[in-house]
């Protein structure tokens, strides 16, 4: 067992809540260790003034983090699992999924209880293309504006009147005590979680055995098998987390349902379906059905926005 683990972490309140609640369990787990966190900035932290969509690339906010881990100079690193590209750098991997919190979707309003009660031509906020195309699609008359900032700066802007609402994943505002501001969850009909949402990944070197042993005890098998679906599923459509997909598992003892959705940007056109079968097959029914949706006219979508 190793005597010291360095955490990476990006300095956001969310990060460091979560970068702190693994380096809680690690202290609990093995109280002879000690666990500290290195702060890291990574260039999706450095633009702000920027749609995610047009800054490009994979790994906007783990690039850096994942530089010192190949380095050395971090043991582990805590990531969001939606953030986290399908293909990781050569001499790294996720050797732990934690158990998953509240996958959805929330709706934000100091006006409106449900999105089904926003009036004509409200502004909602949302810096994600794939909730901006399943909420366009229920509700073409919207304005979808750009919202980026941490999780306060966007509910500061939205108390500041900006927008009639904001969309934020539940798990993070939980997990900040913000639980009190989300209005109501926005069921999955209306807009599919992310791939990963709510679910934590820790990122290790392939090759560090003693500190993949030591992280083992984070792993929760039903959420890793679900998302591991996921990830199978974006991975086939080589979609980054700005490509409007979305997709989430269900692990039900040994079953496991996959439902996804590939829209164009503007809700126009959204494809759905799902897949059901062994979770022990998890990888390959994501696959199966990423086959199938790219075969039933997904790729035509994808490459009217690529």
């Amino acid at each position: 067992m190793k005597a010291k683990l360095t955490i990476g972490t990006r300095q956001s309140l969310l990060a460091l809540w979560q970068s702190n609640h693994i380096a809680a369990l690690l202290r609990k787990e093995y109280p002879e260790c000690e666990v500290v966190l290195k702060k890291i900035v990574t260039k999706g932290d450095r633009i702000l003034d920027v749609p995610l969509a047009q800054i490009g690339g994979k790994g906007l906010f783990t690039k850096e983090i994942e530089e010192d881990l190949l380095d050395g100079t971090v043991d582990l690193a805590v990531h969001s699992l939606k953030d986290m590209p399908t293909v990781l750098p050569e001499g790294l991997c996720l050797t732990a999924i934690t158990e998953r919190a509240n996958v959805g979707d929330a709706f934000v309003s100091n006006k409106y209880a449900t999105f089904e009660e926003l009036p004509l031509g409200s502004v909602v906020g949302t810096s994600s293309l794939r909730r901006k195309a399943q909420l366009l699609a229920k509700r073409p008359d919207l304005e979808i504006r750009d919202l980026r900032g941490n999780v306060d700066t966007r509910l500061r802007k939205l108390d500041e009147g900006l927008y009639d609402a904001i969309i934020l994943a539940a798990a993070g505002l939980e997990r900040l005590g913000h639980g009190d501001r989300i209005s109501s969850l926005i069921p999955a009909d209306v807009c599919l979680p992310a791939v990963g949402q709510g679910a934590l990944a820790i990122e290790a070197r392939t090759a560090d055995k003693e500190v993949r042993d030591m992280l083992s005890f984070l792993n929760d098998l039903n959420t890793k098998q679900a998302t591991d679906a996921e990830r199978a599923f974006l991975g086939l459509l080589e979609g980054g987390c700005q490509v409007p997909i979305g997709v989430h598992a269900d692990v039900e003892g040994e079953n496991i349902r996959i439902e996804a959705i590939i829209a164009a940007l503007d809700g126009s056109t959204i494809l759905r379906d799902t897949i059901n079968g062994k979770a022990d097959d998890a990888v390959s029914l994501g696959q199966q059905l990423g086959k199938k949706m790219l075969a039933a006219g997904g790729q035509e979508i994808l490459a009217s926005i690529l």
